[in-house]
């Protein structure tokens, strides 16, 4: 690697209690691909996220864990109007920022975001980020 060459992401790896909940989850709410994961021992699930990389799924998580709102993943969609009638399909709450449930936050450039928790309560970002 040259000296001035910058680090590429690889994946984002979150550790989850139950993995076929968490991998139903992130396939159905995002429209996520499975990849093949080099381990092969049920306790691990791979998807790609294109150029960025890949999401790892790991099995093994305590339960009862509390997470802070600024350490999330984040996801650009083509509409928030038509993800949001995704989760309320699927009966997901999501919030603003300030935590005003079914509210859309506006960024000053314009970005409109929603957040929400996976199964494991991780925090999610949704915006429609071109």
């Amino acid at each position: 690697m040259a000296q001035n060459t910058p680090a590429v992401l690889n994946h984002i790896a979150v550790y989850v209690i139950d993995l076929n909940k968490s991998t139903t989850f992130y396939e159905s709410v995002f429209n996520l691909k499975i990849i093949p994961e080099p381990f092969k021992d049920g306790k691990h699930t791979w998807f790609s996220l294109g150029s960025a990389g890949a999401l790892h799924l790991i099995q093994g998580a305590k339960s009862n864990l509390v997470f802070d709102r600024n350490d999330h993943l984040c996801f650009s969609v083509p509409s928030i109007d038509d993800f949001i009638k995704k989760l309320q399909v699927k009966a997901i709450s999501f919030e603003d920022w300030g935590g005003k449930v079914g509210a859309i936050n506006h960024r000053v450039d314009g970005v409109k975001q929603i957040y929400f928790k996976d199964p494991d309560g991780h925090w999610l970002e949704v915006n429609d980020a071109k």
